[in-house]
């Protein structure tokens, strides 16, 4: 029982060696997984800007086939759980966009030719507006929005 304790130890303590060694060469830098990282998207004041930074255009379509979950009241801006499911076939990307936040797009991600139309997580908002989903497939963009309230501000209020 004891040895393997120790073999688990040992494994543990070469494994985080060998990522020190390679993060201490360079061989391992996390500026290289970071360099796809769209800054320009993020930072933009308008959703306009952000989407044309982000997916080279802003025309938006609306659709049905996008379902967004939000609540109706969000008690703290803070901490909002938003999810986006779509039933649209070749799901490039899913993104949410916050309106009236300084810096609206939230989060974005790529999605795999094989992954569903599906992703989950929580979002700071700044005051009361429209959470808008936007689904890219087939070089197109589609949308869908909802209405949250927010009653204590997560962006600095």
């Amino acid at each position: 029982m004891t040895n393997m304790k120790r073999r688990t130890l040992l494994k543990g303590s070469l494994a985080a060696g060998a990522v020190g060694v390679a993060v201490g060469s360079g061989l391992l830098a996390p500026r290289t997984v970071l360099a796809a990282w769209p800054k320009e998207a993020f930072e933009a004041n308008s959703v306009d800007s952000a989407l044309n930074s982000l997916m080279g255009q802003s025309q938006l379509e609306g659709s049905d086939k996008i379902e967004i979950k939000a609540p109706d009241i969000a008690e703290n801006g803070a901490v909002v759980p938003v999810s986006v499911e779509t039933s649209i076939d070749d799901v490039e990307s899913i993104s949410i966009v916050a309106e009236k936040n300084n810096t609206p797009l939230t989060s974005a991600y790529v999605m795999s030719p094989r992954a569903e139309g599906f992703v989950a997580t929580r979002i700071k908002m700044s005051e009361t507006s429209s959470v808008i989903a936007v689904v890219k497939a087939g070089g197109s963009l589609y949308s869908t929005g909802k209405e949250v309230k927010v009653t204590i501000g997560g962006c600095g209020g």
